[in-house]
């Protein structure tokens, strides 16, 4: 889940809502300048579906031990330090199962889903939020993730409509950076995020160089992107959310009560050159 705070209460998204806005973002990625995804796909399978695994997690929202949603919020932009709030084996379930879920379907799509959840678990993670007891178990995760990825890339090739550059690391490594910088821009959009931030990687150019991609709020959920990566110069898009009230729960329970009962809302969404 995501959590936006408002005057009243909080809007809530799931995951796989917010990661169909990272892949709407993908779709439209690409111009004179900056290199299109490809294999374009799978590439856009990979970003829409990767947190698929969320949808039965976030159907029965719950709180933290402070009474608030547990989910990302504006305080977690750029940090990975939720772990004192979750359950540790329940969240790589959780994890599993989103590649899982996708691998059936799409290999190639699953491989840069499991580079995004090891980056997420090892270059992101904040291992002193975690219980020092549980990070074996974290670690064979990890490592049992990345075995996945060679017996991924192996049903890929046999699958036989994959050029061979399409599974060669270097362009793995660019379509994962991909589904991290729309997936950083969705969760921006997300929880409306007001400071400056960056997609986090540099993107290819037609040049053959590469360059990042800095993000400034102009207004609520008005983005400001430069240098420009996008075919067209101005776009809208729309989140799906539920809004619930009270900023504190007394239990999960008070919590899933008011989201069931929350009718969905559209947030508006506006990127802006």
């Amino acid at each position: 889940m995501l959590r936006c705070q408002t005057p009243s209460g909080w809007f809530l998204i799931r995951h796989p809502d917010h990661a169909r806005l990272a892949g709407q973002f993908a779709e439209v990625w690409g111009n004179q300048e900056f290199v299109p995804p490809e294999p374009r796909s799978d590439v856009l399978e990979g970003i829409s579906r990767h947190d698929d695994g969320w949808a039965h997690r976030d159907a029965t929202p719950s709180i933290t031990r402070l009474g608030k949603p547990s989910a990302f919020g504006v305080e977690l932009v750029g940090k990975y330090t939720a772990f004192e709030e979750i359950d540790l084996p329940d969240y790589l379930s959780v994890r599993g199962r989103a590649l899982e879920v996708v691998a059936r379907d799409n290999p190639y799509a699953a491989i840069l889903i499991s580079l995004h959840t090891c980056n997420l678990l090892t270059e992101h993670a904040d291992r002193s939020t975690i219980n020092s007891t549980q990070l074996p178990l974290l670690d064979d995760f990890v490592a049992r993730q990345r075995h996945r990825q060679f017996e991924l890339r192996a049903e890929a090739a046999e699958r036989g409509r994959f050029r061979p550059s399409d599974l060669e690391m270097d362009q793995l490594i660019q379509n994962f950076r991909l589904l991290q910088g729309c997936d950083n821009l969705s969760l921006l959009s997300c929880v409306d995020f007001s400071g400056p931030a960056t997609l986090l990687h540099a993107f290819p150019l037609a040049s053959g160089e590469t360059t990042t991609v800095t993000v400034e709020r102009v207004t609520t959920r008005t983005f400001r992107l430069a240098p420009w990566p996008f075919r067209e110069r101005q776009y809208h898009f729309e989140i799906e959310a539920r809004e619930v009230t009270g900023e504190y729960f007394p239990s999960s329970e008070a919590l899933q009560s008011q989201f069931r009962a929350a009718s969905p809302i559209r947030l508006s969404v506006e990127l802006i050159s």
